[in-house]
């Protein structure tokens, strides 16, 4: 399968202006459909839904469909059961509130050192309903979580698991299939932060053993928007977030109503995609054609991983915080690393001088970069590739690394 990189690059409207964007794990480039389709609602749609007028007629006509494309993205069932939220924090942050009814004191709800915050702190709500928190912590030689420490921590108290599907720090990609089997088996609830995974692998949920899924439409290629979604007996019996007299899904959780234009932009994603699949495997439709695209993405950007990898993995100086092998299967290429002795703010910085665009700091995963003790001198240094990246690109940041030694140097930026 080759990728079509030219049709990709041609799709983004920010990529003309000589940089290479290796931030992506933080925000990536957004789509010019994406821009045009907002453009176009506010021109052309911008009134209230839920009037007799035709206009509101159309813009409640043109929101379902916005939240159909969102549904197809992701494999729901019903596009009802995708709720949109101004992002993934604000998102679990409702989903905690609208959940806290359903428990009483001494239920244990389990959540991990290695997600980001977004999936950690909105849960904390919870201690005033008597709630008993336990972490799941991964190996800290190894770097990696266990099914055996998950499985240590499930009881029958258990009622929620709160889980990321890919590390925004190590890359990871969890084996949420064996983690949702082992929640299910303990009669528990599970909520997962697909933030890190939503732009690079396919997201079918009707086949995964989940009940919530979240993710940040600004980090796959759309506006500054985030979607939950929820299995719909589960969203049915969460308590409503809007006014007291509105108890229909998925209105009830989205108070003050969704934004409309951010929707219009966000439903551009799916037929990009859908066209990506298409042009990689030609003849392709529908679920099949964004199955190609994935497929082409995951290939793709592991080889852009790998050449990075292969050239950490050649200084003895370099301290790689996750896999590093850039073509595995469960390695997604989001890159963090050390340099001994050096400011990760520093190296950041010298990079940047040649317009390439990185990261550092611990990403609102502090609670991980600390469990790793990774914490001083900037943190680490966060390489995030997407599809639209190429080889030179890549190759022209591991010519700056080569090229010159950053001086150590107090950080001046912080990562987010």
């Amino acid at each position: 399968m080759t990728f079509p990189l030219a049709f990709a690059r041609d799709a983004f409207c920010g990529l003309d202006d000589g940089w290479a964007y290796f931030d992506n794990a933080g925000g990536t480039q957004i789509l010019e459909a994406s821009v045009e389709a907002m453009t176009a609602y506010l021109r052309h749609s911008n009134v209230q839904t839920g009037g007799t007028y035709p206009r509101s007629q159309a813009a409640a006509d043109a929101l379902a469909s916005h939240r159909a494309a969102l549904a197809r993205l992701i494999g729901a069932p019903e596009a009802e059961e995708v709720v949109l939220t101004p992002s993934t924090t604000g998102g679990f942050q409702l989903l905690a509130r609208a959940l806290a009814p359903q428990f009483a004191p001494g239920d244990e709800v389990i959540l991990t050192v290695f997600d980001h915050e977004s999936n950690i702190g909105p849960w904390q709500v919870l201690a005033e309903r008597g709630v008993t928190f336990r972490f799941w912590a991964l190996d800290p030689q190894t770097r990696v979580p266990r099914l055996e420490d998950l499985d240590a921590l499930l009881g029958p108290k258990t009622r929620l698991v709160a889980v990321t599907w890919a590390s925004n720090i190590l890359g990871q990609v969890m084996p949420l299939e064996a983690i949702g089997e082992r929640v299910q088996g303990a009669g528990a609830q599970l909520a997962v932060d697909a933030v890190a995974y939503a732009p690079h692998r396919r997201i079918n949920v009707a086949r995964l053993p989940i009940d919530y899924l979240a993710f940040s439409l600004y980090k796959t290629f759309g506006p500054h928007q985030g979607v939950l979604w929820g299995r719909r007996a589960r969203l049915e019996a969460l308590e409503p977030q809007y006014h007291h007299f509105i108890d229909a899904v998925p209105k009830k959780l989205e108070p003050g109503n969704p934004n409309y234009e951010l929707a219009a932009a966000a439903a551009a994603i799916t037929p990009y995609l859908e066209a990506l699949g298409q042009h990689a495997a030609p003849g392709v439709e529908g679920s099949d054609a964004l199955d190609a695209a994935f497929e082409a993405i995951a290939a793709h950007e592991g080889r852009l991983a790998e050449r990075l990898l292969a050239y950490l993995r050649s200084r003895p100086d370099v301290d790689i915080v996750g896999s590093t092998d850039g073509l595995a299967a469960d390695r997604l290429p989001i890159i963090s690393f050390r340099l001994a002795g050096w400011d990760a703010g520093a190296v950041a910085q010298a990079v940047e001088a040649a317009q390439v665009a990185v990261r550092y700091g611990d990403f609102h995963a502090r609670r991980l970069i600390e469990h790793l003790g990774l914490a001083g001198e900037g943190g680490v240094v966060r390489v995030s590739f997407a599809h639209y990246n190429t080889i030179d690109e890549v190759d022209r940041l591991i010519q700056v690394l080569s090229a010159r030694t950053p001086p150590k140097a107090d950080a001046q930026k912080k990562g987010a």
